[in-house]
């Protein structure tokens, strides 16, 4: 069966985890993103809906409908190959990716402290003061955490679970791509301090599928209408 996925068109997001989960399987999908879902907003709430989402996005496989970014991968990693089948180990990469998202949410909060009903501009004080002290602490604490499980895992660190990439590996690769876009100035410098975190990223880009997509009109750029941002002003 086809996969579904549906996310907003013209920004990456949420959605673009599990796109490159796809994409990286050579998953047969279609993607709302790219003209393919009409259905989102009946998906989303519509009558006859048991398990509506809060949000986008969400992904249909048959009979199943499974929103959040993180269940999303979970449900994919195995039928992929893309997550062990082992029990703890497939819950370690679901940890993992849990975390990955909760970074993903405070990169979010470094433009948008006050709240989604709010412009930027409306909030351009708070999101100073929150992206200082993101980009001091925030940061660090993330990339040292990352590079704390390559540098443990025993079977060598070019992967964050076990000798097979999983799931987990190709969202630390998005992460670190839309910090890069946000705080090019310090993640210059804090992925410096991040020698395994910063090699297994380079090293997802130049896998063939993932380079072929990210060289495709499918990989939408990043913009600042995205969860990562680039406002040179929170740089620093």
């Amino acid at each position: 069966m086809t996969y579904e996925l549906y996310y907003w068109g013209g920004l990456p997001g949420r959605g673009e985890f599990a796109r490159l989960a796809l994409e990286e399987a050579g998953a047969d999908y279609t993607d709302s993103a790219q003209g393919g879902g009409g259905d989102m907003m009946r998906l989303w709430d519509g009558p006859g809906i048991d398990t509506p989402s809060f949000a986008p996005p969400f992904l249909r496989h048959g009979k199943v409908l499974i929103g959040q970014t993180a269940n999303i991968l979970l449900y994919l990693g195995e039928r992929l190959r893309l997550a062990p089948r082992a029990e703890v180990p497939k819950l370690w990469v679901h940890q993992i990716q849990l975390t990955i998202m909760d970074l993903v949410d405070e990169v979010h909060d470094t433009h948008h402290p006050v709240g989604g009903d709010f412009y930027y501009e409306d909030q351009k004080p708070e999101a100073a003061r929150r992206s200082a002290m993101f980009r001091k602490s925030r940061i660090p604490r993330f990339l040292e955490w990352f590079e704390t499980i390559l540098a443990r895992n025993p079977k060598g660190d070019r992967h964050l679970v076990g000798a097979r990439l999983s799931y987990a590996d190709l969202s630390l690769f998005q992460a670190i791509a839309g910090l890069n876009y946000a705080f090019p100035k310090a993640m210059a410098r804090e992925l410096a301090k991040a020698p395994r975190a910063s090699d297994l990223a380079m090293r997802i880009a130049e896998r063939p599928r993932i380079k072929a997509y990210l060289e495709s009109d499918r990989r939408q750029p990043f913009n600042e209408d995205g969860i990562f941002r680039h406002y040179p002003e929170l740089d620093g």
